[in-house]
């Protein structure tokens, strides 16, 4: 009968549920005047509101950029181009909502070109733009090499792409090619072929 429980019983009865992580950034290692992106996503109702802070204040700054994603489940953090040492630092990604509040930490560390180890991932053929007719299938190309063999993330207007979530319309094959099956109503074409990759 006390107050806290009866502020529990409010908050369940309403159906509402704090913040909680569905991806959350990774440390990552960039070249100056190259670009970082760092990707934050959770769930909550109601639903998270996320904030991108630098050494405890919201970033704010030309080169960050921060997209949302489309259906509001977070955002990416993107910083082009990269500069050392001062965007050398700790990131958090701040997730909020009227019932809590969770944060997430992630590093970035910026390399001169001089500074590149041996086995850095280098992009060997990136992605050209192309126009397809609507209903055609439309098939990009990156090839990458480092030691170890570097992994390929694909965006879409700076937002990473769900190979796994959409009608198996896009496929990543092993080999860094995406695939791309054009619907009929498909009419945004060249913003999905415009795509930059990011390594890992």
């Amino acid at each position: 009968g006390s107050h806290v429980d009866m502020l529990l019983c409010l908050m369940k009865c309403a159906g509402e549920t704090p913040p909680k992580f569905t991806r959350t950034p990774v440390d990552q290692t960039g070249v100056s005047g190259g670009v970082a992106s760092f990707i934050c996503q959770a769930t909550g109702d109601p639903r998270p509101k996320i904030v991108w802070n630098k050494k405890g204040k919201k970033v704010s700054n030309q080169r960050f950029e921060v997209i949302e994603f489309d259906d509001g489940s977070g955002s990416v953090l993107r910083i082009q181009p990269l500069r050392t040492p001062r965007d050398e630092a700790i990131y958090e990604c701040v997730a909020s909502n009227s019932v809590g509040e969770i944060s997430v930490s992630t590093r970035l560390t910026v390399l001169r070109e001089d500074q590149i180890p041996r086995g850095f991932p280098t992009i060997d053929m990136g992605p050209q733009l192309k126009v397809v007719e609507r209903t055609r299938t439309a098939t990009m190309l990156c090839a990458a090499s480092g030691n170890p063999d570097p992994e390929i993330t694909w965006f879409k207007d700076f937002l990473p792409v769900d190979t796994s979530n959409n009608n198996g319309r896009i496929k990543q094959l092993r080999s860094g090619r995406v695939i791309i099956s054009l619907p009929p109503l498909f009419s945004v074409l060249l913003s999905v072929l415009s795509m930059s990759v990011m390594l890992s």
